[in-house]
């Protein structure tokens, strides 16, 4: 039986001439018979927790950020009108700081027989799976002076996927697809190394696109038009060791490539090539097998990175390769997302490049630290000065990590946590110009 405050003041006021005798308000019961009789028949009253029934329905996955809602069905199979309060039990990370209450606790009343469905408001801030805990209900008698308390357990799991905030970069990355695919109207040829159309010839034209078999059979010249070709298989590796889990700014390493990876595989996977996923630390953590093409595949990528979390060991590079290499057909670009610290890629990624380079096109992106450009470029006091210095000396270093990378033929994309996935889909859509992928 649990006793309400309600309970304890009525207790305290009934009993003041006995207050010396029983000091708790627990002993001033005891010695109150008419408060007593009536804290039990209030309780024999309220309505069993135990024959409740509980039903869920609702959103199952929800963005980052955004609110999803998942209603709760609750049905007195009792003969008592049921006065409650309910406690609808999630992990904390399911809400913003302080805001669990208003969203988790509701009062209902339920007359006997019927149902009522409760709404509780998810508003997660990590990532990953929640899972709803147990429901706690209170159930009151009419005069609210005591009350029966039990749990039940109703599964229900809503999945946290990533933000993707950089989706709206996709349009303009894909008026320029389509310009490479010469869909759109434009004085240059299209671009690429597989054949597409002829057309007259225009000034600008490069000569060297001219089909002179073509222009001796009509009266104009005409040229051959290009567009990228299609199909190709592209492997994005995510690097989840210890170094994804460094943040910069409000934003771990993990999750800036984690978003770059959704924009290139949304564009890529409309460009018409094959787009796989393979996440690596020790061991695989993550994998989408690339042999298909379609809209599927981005739902696929952005599912499998929702529970992805970075690992805070070291990251085998060796063992990286070797699983890159059995994943990715010969001819694929893969596009490696790590650290450009000079001493995990001199160590690791530097030993196992040629193995990579040989057989496939490879390109590198980092997230670099826009605090170390602001450091480089301050001054006015000594400390300022040390700053400076000591931001030059990282983007030396992390210049010179590029340029070694790029003499073993790596493309390599250094850009602050914001500018990523732009860089890194323009940088896909050069090699598609240049004829590489």
């Amino acid at each position: 039986m649990a006793l309400t405050g309600r309970t304890a003041l009525l207790a305290a006021l009934g009993s003041l001439p006995v207050g010396i005798l029983a000091p708790s308000w627990t002993g001033m019961l005891a010695v109150n018979a008419p408060l007593s009789l009536a804290i039990l028949c209030d309780y024999a009253l309220a309505a069993p927790v135990r024959p409740l029934r509980f039903t869920r329905s609702g959103d199952t996955s929800v963005r980052l950020g955004d609110a999803a809602e998942v209603q709760l069905t609750v049905t007195n199979t009792s003969r008592r009108r049921l006065r409650a309060q309910l406690r609808d039990a999630w992990p904390p990370s399911s809400w913003p700081t302080g805001s669990e209450q208003a969203s988790s606790r509701h009062m209902l009343t339920v007359p006997p027989g019927e149902q009522r469905r409760l709404t509780t408001v998810l508003r997660p801030t990590r990532r990953g799976d929640r899972q709803a805990e147990r429901i706690t209900v209170r159930s009151y008698g009419p005069l609210g002076l005591a009350a029966r308390q039990g749990h039940h357990r109703v599964p229900w799991t809503v999945r946290v996927l990533p933000p993707f905030t950089s989706r709206k970069h996709l349009p303009s990355r894909l008026a320029r697809l389509r310009e490479l695919d010469g869909r759109t109207s434009v004085l240059t040829r299209g671009e690429g190394t597989e054949f597409d159309s002829l057309r007259a010839y225009v000034p600008g034209d490069d000569t060297r696109s001219i089909d002179w078999r073509a222009t001796a059979r009509q009266s104009a010249v005409a040229v051959r038009t290009w567009r990228p070709e299609r199909d190709r298989h592209i492997l994005i590796v995510l690097d989840t060791g210890r170094t994804s889990a460094g943040r910069v700014g409000d934003v771990p390493r993990l999750d800036a490539a984690m978003d770059a990876t959704l924009l290139l595989t949304a564009l890529a996977t409309r460009a018409g090539d094959r787009v796989g996923l393979l996440a690596y630390d020790r061991r695989v953590r993550a994998r989408v097998q690339g042999r298909t093409t379609g809209g599927d595949v981005l739902a696929k990528v952005v599912n499998t990175l929702a529970s992805l979390e970075p690992e805070l060991v070291e990251t085998d590079a060796r063992g990286l390769s070797t699983t890159a290499l059995s994943d990715a057909p010969r001819g694929s670009l893969i596009v490696l997302l790590t650290s450009l610290e000079a001493a995990p890629v001199e160590e690791g990624l530097l030993p196992v490049l040629p193995q990579l380079t040989q057989r496939h096109t490879v390109l590198l992106a980092a997230v670099s630290d826009p605090r170390i450009e602001e450091m480089a470029k301050s001054r006015g006091t000594v400390d300022a000065v040390y700053d400076a210095a000591a931001g030059a000396q990282a983007q030396a270093e992390r210049r010179s990590t590029a340029e070694k990378l790029q003499r073993h033929g790596v493309v390599v994309v250094d850009a602050a946590p914001d500018n990523l996935a732009p860089a890194l889909s323009d940088a896909y859509l050069a090699l598609k110009a240049a004829g590489r992928l």
